[in-house]
């Protein structure tokens, strides 16, 4: 039987990059089109430019059950390959080495965890509209697939209100999970590319001791230490409401990155009530980031979780 698992379909387009130049990884970013790529690749230029990874853009098509997909060029059209070269030229004069990639598969989401897991990516870069719940769905039907599912780190930008012409401020929340480093990661990147300011956010409850003070401050120069020459802010904020408190803060910063929470909406704990409460009403550029457990292992030399 011809399945995506068994008959991964490919096909690489053109681009002036080199795709075999050295990198330290890979970023896979999903577009589907034209507004997601435009909005998505600002993202991706930063964090690869940062971290000296590739680009790979990836567009999925879907081939019904009834095509084989080794026939899946045959339900590609002239407005699937244009999509693809607008996200090419939006990479044109970044220099990092930049690849696309046309995926032939039953779903979006089993596309893009087959992409991610064949070509050995270490980040996945997702678009969300923020659109409300629905029941069994936390952000939507295949953006939940992939975070349950992709062999690597994972990042969801949300697409929906008009994003600032100048970054100028990062807000990162600062909760000590396991998700909150690669947060720090991908705020320092793009605060570094503007010459932003980063601000470590971390919330303690209304009736905190100083014992509590203690360890949020400590948890805090952990977090700076993995920002290397950053420009870092730092703030202690006293609230009974921690997404509340975030979602406040959202409103002073241009992009705020924040880690999945670790009480999560679904059985595998995906996201979690505080992120995904942030996610949907936070003020500005909002991303959610997963790390994969195998994460810590892959990147030699890291400074241990903040």
């Amino acid at each position: 039987m011809d399945t995506e698992k068994d008959r991964p379909v490919t096909a690489d387009a053109d681009t002036d990059a080199d795709p075999d130049a050295d990198t330290d990884g890979t970023l896979l970013v999903a577009v589907a089109n034209v507004e997601t790529a435009e909005r998505l690749l600002d993202t991706a230029a930063d964090v690869a430019a940062d971290r000296s990874y590739g680009v790979m853009i990836t567009y999925v098509v879907e081939v019904p059950p009834q095509v084989p997909l080794s026939e899946g060029e045959n339900v590609l059209d002239e407005d699937d390959r244009a999509i693809l070269d607008h996200a090419e030229g939006l990479l044109e004069g970044v220099e990092v080495p930049v690849e696309s990639r046309i995926r032939y598969a039953r779903d979006t989401a089993t596309g893009i965890v087959g992409a991610a897991d064949e070509h050995d990516v270490d980040l996945v870069l997702m678009g969300w509209r923020g659109r409300p719940p629905r029941r069994g769905v936390v952000l939507g039907s295949f953006i939940d697939r992939v975070l349950r599912n992709a062999p690597c780190d994972v990042l969801v930008k949300r697409i929906r209100t008009p994003q600032a012409d100048h970054v100028d401020a990062v807000l990162v929340p600062v909760t000590g999970g396991p998700h909150t480093h690669l947060a720090i990661r991908v705020g320092g990147a793009i605060a570094r590319r503007h010459d932003a300011t980063l601000t470590l956010l971390h919330v303690l409850p209304e009736d905190a001791e100083s014992n509590d003070r203690e360890a949020a401050e400590s948890l805090l120069d952990d977090a700076e230490a993995v920002l290397g020459d950053a420009t870092v802010e730092r703030r202690l904020v006293e609230h009974d409401r921690v997404a509340d408190a975030i979602t406040d803060e959202t409103a002073r910063h241009d992009v705020t990155v924040l880690g999945a929470s670790e009480r999560g909406l679904l059985r595998r704990k995906l996201l979690g009530t505080v992120s995904e409460a942030v996610g949907r009403h936070a003020a500005g550029t909002v991303m959610i980031a997963q790390r994969h457990p195998t994460s810590a292992s892959r990147e030699e030399g890291m400074t241990k979780d903040a």
